[in-house]
């Protein structure tokens, strides 16, 4: 057996789990299209919190995110492979357009996300990995994708995370370029809301 058919078989599987308990279908749906903005929502969260390095966590977050989209792009053009409902006859519970089915972006966008948040609050982030892997499986779930799709997007996520983080953790110019973008918007922040900076104050003192 193929890897192509062991895919399609697993993807069938889950996929029939929608048949089979449809008083699921409102929780997978909104796991498959709108959880993926809890993501967002805690990224605004962590950065206005201002505790720790939360904002750099937070930048290199986004930063991950778009250098995993980049690649998401282009294997998607390089390796072309239709989504489940174009190929197959699925229960599909999203609406979705017809494009590349592989790598999931919302696989690669929840892990790469939460393995960012992880890798600076560790037991906060096992919560964000948890959203992120109910996220992807939500997409097999919901025939918009096949489990290899989500694991490769996973990956990717999870890869591309550490290396943003290696790499500015590693690099002094990264770092000092990150850490004086963050000064220049506290400088405007404080100006516009005058009580940001004498919270920042008090935070840094109790962090102490």
């Amino acid at each position: 057996m193929s890897i192509e058919q062991m895919d399609y078989q697993l993807f069938h599987a889950i996929n029939e789990w929608a048949r089979t308990a449809p008083m699921l279908h409102p929780l997978i749906r909104f796991l498959a299209k709108d959880a993926f903005y809890i993501f967002f929502i805690g990224l605004l969260a962590y950065w206005f919190v201002r505790k720790g390095n939360h904002r750099k966590m937070v930048i290199e977050a986004a930063v991950s995110l778009c250098i995993g989209l980049a690649f998401s792009w282009i294997l998607g053009h390089l390796f072309y492979r239709d989504r489940p409902f174009v190929a197959h006859a699925v229960l599909q519970l999203i609406d979705h357009p017809v494009n590349a089915s592989f790598p999931s972006d919302h696989a690669l966008g929840a892990f790469v996300i939460a393995t960012s948040i992880g890798i600076y609050r560790r037991k906060e982030g096992i919560l964000w990995w948890i959203l992120a892997a109910l996220i992807a499986i939500s997409r097999v779930w919901a025939g918009v994708h096949y489990p290899t799709d989500i694991i490769g997007g996973a990956i990717i996520g999870i890869l591309v995370a550490f290396g943003v983080h290696s790499a500015v953790s590693r690099s002094r110019l990264l770092s000092r370029c990150m850490l004086g973008c963050i000064q220049i918007y506290e400088t405007f922040e404080a100006k516009i809301w005058p009580g940001s900076k004498r919270k920042e104050q008090k935070s840094a003192a109790q962090g102490k």
